[in-house]
């Protein structure tokens, strides 16, 4: 055995007493003495003599540092297609995700029947301006193809410097054959949140992740909306749609804005620290008026609790379609060296006690993002629903009337179809809210 591969077995002899300390011993042994009575001596020595066969063998060199990579890349890539390895510069592109700024094409990705598929593009990104839509499988970047590689290494083809081109090779959701696009990638700064007022007393609040700034962005959009409308709004559209999630915490904060009390979200897992519950503290934005959430197969994760949480404590009515269906929590656990792992830790429940992994949530309302036709006053073309996140600058200002405001909700229907029924139930539910407090 080589100097090399001797390190490399010290190496793993160490480091795997330290996972068990991240919850992968039973919670009543002791870490350490569980790692040390279960270590796979045999499979960790099979583990050896691979690499350094691919050492010895392999047609081209390789480096020490490749060989583990690719080894603790394809062992937490055979968990889950959550679980991952991050290596100095992938840890630090998550980070700069949280925070709402990266380099890129706006594409937050999953992986679904082994395919890796488009979860949502990011409002106002370079994607998201070309038409790529949730539910797109990516089957090359800029000629390679994605078979067989990681999430991570999706993302990696796809990160770049601004200015430079990429090219997608897509195949729509639906579609027979495979569409390119391509994209310039930008230095996004994008925030997560979104406020319009719709029409008078009726306020719209775009979510499109959950990062370090979404909680904050919730309550300066609300009272942004207080302001222009003079005066507490009677009803809210919040709207979740291609949303792909984020924070956990982010997602605990903006449920808590909208409710006085009850379980926000549970979760459970294997390790102590995966165990815990959050809970909805006094104050609501909106002061008891009505809240209408707007969700899609792009909803996901994080979005998902805000739904859950929402629906399940009875505060709002859920309008769309049904949502992606990730139920499960990543933990992001830092090396010693700079790098990290993204490990599948636990199990996220509703406050009903119920998973949507695999599931999602379904609406209490279905509306599907269908597309109405009109003609047009100028050249009679037909008219279609565009995406929301490149239209909302086109919304109708506040308080028109009259005919003004007819024909200003036959533009939002024309524009967004779910959009306008939701504001439609948003009235009906005021409506009855109103009666409720005379009586």
């Amino acid at each position: 055995m080589s100097m090399h591969m001797r390190a490399l077995f010290l190496f793993l002899a160490l480091s795997l007493p330290l996972a068990a300390a991240h919850g992968a011993a039973p919670a009543n042994t002791p870490p350490k003495q569980a790692a040390a009575k279960d270590l796979p001596w045999e499979d960790v020595r099979l583990l050896v003599d691979v690499m350094q066969l691919v050492k010895d063998e392999y047609v081209e060199p390789v480096d020490d540092k490749t060989l583990i990579h690719g080894a603790i890349r394809g062992m937490l890539g055979n968990l889950d297609p959550h679980s991952d390895f991050l290596d100095k510069s992938e840890f630090s592109d998550m980070q700069s995700l949280t925070s709402g700024e990266f380099n890129g094409v706006g594409i937050d990705i999953g992986v679904q029947d082994n395919a890796i598929v488009v979860i949502a593009p990011i409002d106002g990104s370079p994607a998201a301006r070309a038409g790529v839509r949730a539910g797109d499988e990516i089957l090359e970047v800029n000629g390679t193809s994605l078979d067989g590689l990681s999430l991570d290494q999706a993302s990696d083809l796809m990160r770049g410097k601004p200015g430079s081109i990429v090219t997608l090779t897509l195949l729509p959701e639906g579609a027979d054959k495979p569409v390119t696009v391509k994209l310039i990638r930008e230095e996004v700064h994008v925030p997560s949140t979104h406020a319009e007022l719709l029409q008078h007393e009726y306020g719209y609040l775009r979510i499109s992740d959950f990062g370090d700034d979404t909680a904050a962005g919730v309550v300066s959009g609300m009272r942004a909306l207080q302001k222009k409308n003079g005066g507490p709004l009677a009803g809210l559209v919040l709207d979740l749609r291609d949303n792909p999630g984020g924070l956990l915490d982010a997602a605990v904060d903006v449920s808590d804005a909208f409710l006085d009390s009850g379980i926000i979200v549970s979760v459970k897992g294997r390790g102590p620290d995966s165990n815990f519950e959050r809970r909805a503290k006094p104050g609501d934005l909106l002061s008891g008026a009505p809240l209408v959430v707007l969700v899609n197969q792009g909803t996901a994760s994080a979005a998902e609790i805000v739904a859950g949480a929402l629906k399940d404590n009875h505060r709002a009515l859920i309008m769309g379609v049904q949502t992606f269906g990730k139920g499960s929590v990543q933990t992001v656990i830092p090396l010693p060296q700079g790098d990290a792992i993204k490990l599948t830790t636990a199990l996220y429940y509703t406050p009903s006690g119920k998973s949507i992994q695999a599931e999602g949530i379904v609406p209490d309302v279905q509306v599907d993002p269908l597309q109405l036709a009109g003609q047009s006053e100028d050249d009679g073309g037909a008219l279609k629903e565009a995406n929301l996140s490149r239209h909302l600058a086109n919304t109708v200002p506040a308080a028109v009337t009259g005919d003004g405001a007819a024909r200003a909700g036959d533009d939002l229907a024309m524009k967004d179809f779910q959009l306008y029924q939701a504001l439609n139930m948003l009235k009906g539910l005021s409506v009855l809210n109103t009666v409720h407090k005379v009586q």
